[in-house]
């Protein structure tokens, strides 16, 4: 079975480079393995037309869609009540919800602001959150979860379960050495109009001690397509007088100018 999926990344703080962005990665991973690969992501700030016109879209657009941000108490977590107008239904009280958060704050500390965090659309189904209680919710196919890494992992491992799946991503993976991925781009290129279901990457890799090469992946939703293209990478990789190595490449991270870790630069 065949599904999609879409990312919304919501906040300010992700734009401006003050926060960066850690659920792109995870979220990617764990739908392919669930069968719903993205194949969208967005980022986007705090900014009500933008989040409604951005949700209504991607809704239509995918089978699922997972946005991230915007959920917590301050007057910039606009997320919820953008949602509920991108449905056309309204924000209410939700009670058990509600209990949670006034036993955990207390009532001389559950203030407005909190409060705010017990209010969901009309009709959405909430998305534990055991770190720090406040839920994110679902409604729809669309799938609203906290910005915190932690949190967001956390709702993610109690929403998963929910989700229809579909065909597992698998993809198979060789690397060699002393090989530069322009001598193999025009072998990659025939491979990939070979097997055009399965996505061919490039992946040129190199460090401070001289060594460098280049990882190439295939990657796909039928299993015995992607063992041919993969096979055929392999082959690739030999007639070159490289020597193939199953899996990605075990190296040190390099520095690169603005002094962040970087595996891989091309070449």
């Amino acid at each position: 079975m065949q599904r999609t999926s879409a990312l919304i990344l919501i906040g300010n703080e992700i734009l401006s480079g003050r926060t960066q962005d850690e659920n792109t990665q995870f979220l990617a991973y764990q739908l392919g393995k669930l069968g719903i690969p993205l194949q969208e992501v967005r980022m986007i700030p705090d900014t009500r037309e933008i989040i409604i016109r951005t949700v209504v879209e991607l809704r239509a657009a995918f089978d699922e869609v997972f946005t991230t941000g915007g959920i917590g108490p301050t007057h910039d977590d606009i997320t919820t009540p953008c949602i509920a107008e991108a449905f056309g239904v309204s924000l209410e009280i939700h009670p058990p919800t509600f209990a949670l958060l006034e036993n955990h704050f207390l009532k001389e500390n559950f203030n407005a602001a909190r409060q705010r965090m017990a209010y969901l659309p009309q009709g959405a189904i909430p998305i534990a959150n055991p770190i720090s209680l406040a839920p994110g919710f679902s409604l729809g196919n669309v799938h609203v979860m906290a910005g915190v890494p932690r949190i967001m992992r956390a709702m993610f491992e109690n929403l998963a379960h929910r989700l229809k799946k579909g065909t597992p991503v698998i993809s198979l993976t060789w690397h060699a050495f002393s090989l530069y991925e322009g001598n193999l781009a025009e072998g990659l290129k025939t491979i990939q109009e070979r097997y055009p279901q399965i996505d061919i990457g490039s992946y040129p890799f190199h460090c401070d001690d001289g060594i460098y090469g280049v990882a190439l992946v295939a990657r796909g939703q039928e299993s015995i397509t992607v063992q041919k293209a993969a096979s055929d990478i392999r082959d690739l990789i030999v007639s070159k007088g490289g020597c193939p190595l199953q899996g990605e490449p075990l190296l040190k991270p390099i520095k690169t100018e603005n002094n962040l870790p970087n595996k891989r630069y091309s070449t």
